[in-house]
């Protein structure tokens, strides 16, 4: 009954729907395992490709730790926790949102007025919205001089950090450091208000001579994975 209105609203509504990037699909028909999806994560698209990953990851058995690269509130990084339990992540940010030397290499190429507040978020508040907070290792500073010391191995990494500078700088610290089978999600990849991470992408994987793939959440992510 549920898909018949589903389909329903695509028919009458789609194009209005879609003017709005808003969108009613199926999603894994077939797969029969539980899968936990929290319903109230707006982006549905990027969760439910973390916990793809993650269930990958996890039953090849996988030896290496997590990280996220820009966290702000810790929103998504509570589901990376979530979903890799048994290994640390590390969570790298300022904490007080995004670094003036960051922001003037921005300007100076145009990629966006780096204008954004993220500010407001502590590494308290964050670690209060892990679900294993004993497994997370918080690394506040600039990146990537904050990460000079860390040699693990990783199997999933998170690059949030909008701008070109720490995503450039993200993919060169950890796609070195991946494990064979680990992935490497960078959010904004389609975001036309910060083409950086777009170009941090191609310049990167064209001098790794790498492929990539862009996904459609809410934020047009990109994957890499090795």
């Amino acid at each position: 009954m549920i898909k018949f209105f589903a389909k329903g609203a695509n028919f009458l509504l789609g194009k209005a729907l879609q003017n709005k990037h808003t969108f009613i699909a199926g999603s894994l028909e077939y797969l029969h395992r539980k899968r936990a999806i929290d319903t109230n994560y707006f982006d549905y698209i990027r969760l439910s490709t973390l916990e793809l990953i993650s269930y990958e990851i996890n039953k090849n058995n996988l030896k290496g730790n997590a990280a996220e690269l820009g966290v702000y509130k810790g929103k998504f990084a509570r589901y990376i926790n979530k979903y890799f339990p048994d290994r640390s992540l590390y969570l790298f940010d300022t904490f007080e949102g995004f670094d003036n030397r960051d922001i003037a290499s921005e300007k100076e190429q145009n990629f966006s007025a780096g204008s954004q507040d993220f500010s407001n978020t502590s590494v308290e508040s964050v670690l209060q919205q892990m679900p294993f907070p004993e497994k997370c290792i918080p690394v506040k500073g600039f990146f990537p001089e904050s990460a000079k010391k860390i040699t693990d191995t990783f199997v999933f990494v998170s690059l949030d950090a909008d701008l070109y500078e720490p995503i450039y700088s993200g993919l060169q610290f950890f796609y070195p450091k991946l494990a064979k089978g680990g992935h490497i999600f960078i959010h904004d990849f389609n975001n036309d208000n910060y083409k950086g991470a777009r170009k941090a992408v191609e310049d990167f994987c064209a001098e790794q001579r790498i492929g990539f793939v862009p996904i459609p959440d809410f934020g047009g992510s990109a994957i890499i994975t090795k």
